[in-house]
């Protein structure tokens, strides 16, 4: 018989009886999907679901580098890299990137991502000491301008990761999950604040290269589960641990779209969640509009079913725009269960 997973069915405003908190936020189920490889998908009522499953779904999320978790925290997206597939070239010169991580936070960025190798599909590997010197100085430069902002470096590499943490980063953002690197997870449980646990397949040169899944959903989900038990066996805990599906890494359109429709899934991880689906090539795909930047309403579209089924972090280059979009759905949502209370 074939392992059995449970995604709530989220809902918002006053909670009714019988209802099961989803990771201490505003949302809330009563029910859930439970999911095989070998069956149908069918409704199970939230109070027959395991103890175990109940209480990693409903449990609160610790703190995102010292920001309370909840719904729609902001990463914004710091580039410093000439072949990046959305905004490549245009924040690698000397001070470029410094100051648009300012512009991101003054738009109300909540934590920002300093990356200084493309890790979009086809780009070519960076020498470390290359990437070293694109994300150090810009990370010192926003230490010393935003004190208060968590920084965080995206990276698949030990020594770039060490390098930015000297210079004032937290979070360790590496899109494959610390297993690009061998040296990378003894580092991340020593040094980093926290982690971001990404799913990837093959590498950016070969990823979308025909990927295949016998249940995307699924074995998407079991590849994290299974990184997750790696890095706290290595001594992270989980509420260090952020972990991110990877959209349009390794995935076709029908792939990233059922992961997006099964978000909520992931909160049975125990971690908090993170998406990174701004720009990319999907919603280029699905609209017709071919120019990344261009892509702006569908990536806040995607931003806002991710709310929906409680996703905690967004990373997102359109800080602005993705804060209102977080603004009218935290009035809609979040104000009502509270004035319920």
């Amino acid at each position: 018989m074939s392992q059995t997973y449970f995604r709530p069915i989220c809902r918002s405003g006053p909670m009714p009886d019988g209802a099961v908190p989803l990771a201490g936020g505003p949302l809330w189920f009563t029910e859930a999907d439970r999911l095989s490889r070998d069956a149908a998908s069918e409704p199970v009522a939230a109070a027959d679901l395991p103890a175990t499953v109940r209480d990693q779904l409903s449990a609160p999320r610790g703190d995102i580098c010292g920001l309370t978790a909840r719904p729609g925290l902001l990463i914004g997206i710091v580039n410093v890299t000439p072949d990046s597939f959305s905004d490549g070239g245009l924040h690698d010169a000397e001070g470029a990137g410094a100051a648009h991580g300012r512009k991101l936070a003054d738009e109300g960025a909540d934590i920002l991502d300093i990356g200084g190798e493309s890790t979009r599909p086809g780009a070519t590997p960076v020498p470390r000491d290359e990437e070293i010197a694109r994300v150090r100085p810009v990370i010192a430069d926003l230490a010393d301008a935003l004190p208060d902002m968590p920084l965080s470096i995206d990276t698949r590499h030990a020594a770039v990761a060490a390098a930015a943490f000297d210079a004032g980063a937290t979070l360790f953002n590496d899109v494959t999950a610390l297993r690009h690197d061998p040296e990378a997870l003894a580092l991340a449980a020593d040094r980093a604040g926290m982690v971001c646990l990404m799913h990837s397949a093959a590498d950016p040169q070969t990823m979308q290269d025909d990927p295949r899944y016998g249940h995307v959903l699924l074995d998407v989900y079991d590849h994290l589960a299974e990184r997750v038990a790696v890095a706290e066996a290595a001594g992270i805990p989980r509420s260090r641990i952020l972990v991110d599906p990877g959209i349009g890494f390794g995935k076709t359109l029908d792939h990233n779209l059922a992961l997006l429709r099964g978000l909520s899934l992931f909160h049975g991880l125990g971690c908090a969640v993170l998406l990174g689906a701004s720009r990319k090539r999907f919603i280029g795909t699905l609209t017709g509009v071919d120019a990344a930047p261009a892509r702006v309403p569908g990536s806040v579209a995607v931003a806002y079913e991710a709310l929906s089924q409680g996703v905690q972090v967004l990373r997102v280059h359109d800080i602005a725009q993705t804060r209102q979009a977080v603004q009218i759905w935290r009035a809609l949502h979040e104000r009502e269960g509270q004035e319920q209370a």
